[in-house]
């Protein structure tokens, strides 16, 4: 503990002038010994000896445990609280060669959040309100100090609870971090099985019904004279057809290959063109970007944002017109997904239970974009998504 005093006379702070103190009086030295066992660090801003034995004594009698540096001069107050942070600031308003706003100003800016209380002579109330406004916590008069106490209590009391809320909040950003970390790594995880199963189901699959076809064709080829047997081996040929049909078709919904090969605007109108043939719902799409491939996650997460609202303009919209535009604006790729159908409420936009919604705004949040959804009613949906462009690949060598 360091007690800094300077040689010159000071104002008391109470309206009256103290003597120059060139060392401690040994009764503040006990008061200070005594606070030696603390759990509290504070720092006392006084040119009063006087002032800062009744100050400290008076935190003393009501049971305090805390250590305490006096200083009174601008350069010892910033010296000692770029040192550490103190738990409390007291601070006399009228002092010899800086007044008590500017040791509020040095103490927002070296110790924020620091519960800072002034302790002084008679303040006026437009100066206690200023104070307060710049961040003072409280002030209590010298000819009061009954309610010093009290006042320090609560500003700890609340200090602490700020703190504890601090840390909550940290604890649960950390939290939420790591959630989004994993909910990514999930997604990647799964997109690599679909790809996985997409690729096996079409190979594996493919090839044997291709086999079995091959297998039909030879054997109506030995059968003569037996109609009834061609019937059944054409019949049999044309459920392998539509099962090879089935096959590439799940593995396309499982991963386009357009969306690899030829990237994602490529995609999206693929996409389109098999929405509107599946649902009969009329589509337009504009596609104004650069004939680029992208980094394949990037792609990935733009194409299942527009698959998720194209799944819920079907189940939910009752549209008969889709417009899609895909565009680069500035140094953002915007895709834009326009129905005529019912239009989205804001109550549905922000509902718990929107696990689409909510997912496309995580989806998009993982590359530090934003997607938007905007509804008239008997009018339409609108759904904007708006992503930080990619860097970009030379087209024909998309990102492994």
């Amino acid at each position: 503990m360091k007690t800094e005093k300077k040689p010159s006379r000071g104002h008391a702070g109470n309206g009256r002038q103290a003597p120059a103190i060139e060392r401690r009086m040994p009764a503040l030295d006990d008061l200070l010994q005594r606070a030696a066992l603390a759990s509290h660090r504070f720092v006392l801003v006084e040119d009063s000896e006087p002032d800062a034995e009744l100050i400290v004594q008076t935190l003393l009698d009501s049971g305090l445990k805390f250590t305490v540096a006096t200083v009174d001069s601008r350069e010892a107050l910033e010296a000692e609280l770029s040192h550490k942070a103190p738990s409390l600031i007291l601070s006399d308003y009228c002092l010899p060669e800086f007044d008590g706003s500017a040791a509020l100003e040095i103490a927002t800016l070296l110790a924020p959040g620091v519960p800072f209380i002034f302790v002084t002579g008679v303040l006026g109330e437009e100066v206690v309100i200023e104070m307060l406004k710049k961040g003072a916590t409280d002030y209590v008069l010298k000819s009061r100090l009954t309610r010093l106490v009290p006042a320090v209590n609560r500003a700890l009391r609340e200090s602490d609870q700020r703190r504890e809320n601090l840390k909550a909040q940290e604890k649960l950003r950390r939290s939420y971090d790591q959630l989004r970390a994993l909910t990514g790594h999930l997604r990647f995880v799964r997109e690599e099985e679909r790809t996985r199963i997409a690729r096996e189901v079409h190979d594996e699959l493919g090839q044997a019904l291709t086999g079995l076809k091959l297998d039909l064709a030879w054997l109506s080829g030995k059968v003569t004279g037996e109609r009834t047997l061609h019937r059944k081996i054409k019949a049999m040929s044309g459920q392998v057809d539509a099962t090879i049909q089935t096959v590439r078709r799940i593995a396309t919904e499982l991963r386009p290959g357009v969306l690899d090969n030829l990237g994602l605007a490529a995609a999206i109108e693929w996409q389109t063109a098999d929405f509107q043939e599946r649902t009969g719902i009329r589509c337009e799409v504009k596609i104004d970007v650069s004939e680029t491939i992208w980094d394949r996650e990037f792609s990935t997460m733009c194409f299942r944002i527009f698959q998720e609202t194209l799944t819920n303009i079907m189940r939910h919209a009752r549209a008969t017109r889709v417009d899609v535009t895909l565009t680069q604006v500035d140094q953002e790729l915007v895709l834009t997904v326009r129905d005529n159908g019912r239009g989205i409420s804001e109550k549905e936009v922000v509902h718990a239970r929107s696990i689409g919604l909510i997912g496309m705004r995580e989806r998009v949040a993982q590359v530090g974009g934003q997607v938007f959804f905007f509804g008239i009613p008997n009018r339409g949906t609108t759904v904007t998504m708006r992503v930080p462009m990619p860097e970009t690949l030379s087209k024909g060598h998309p990102s492994p």
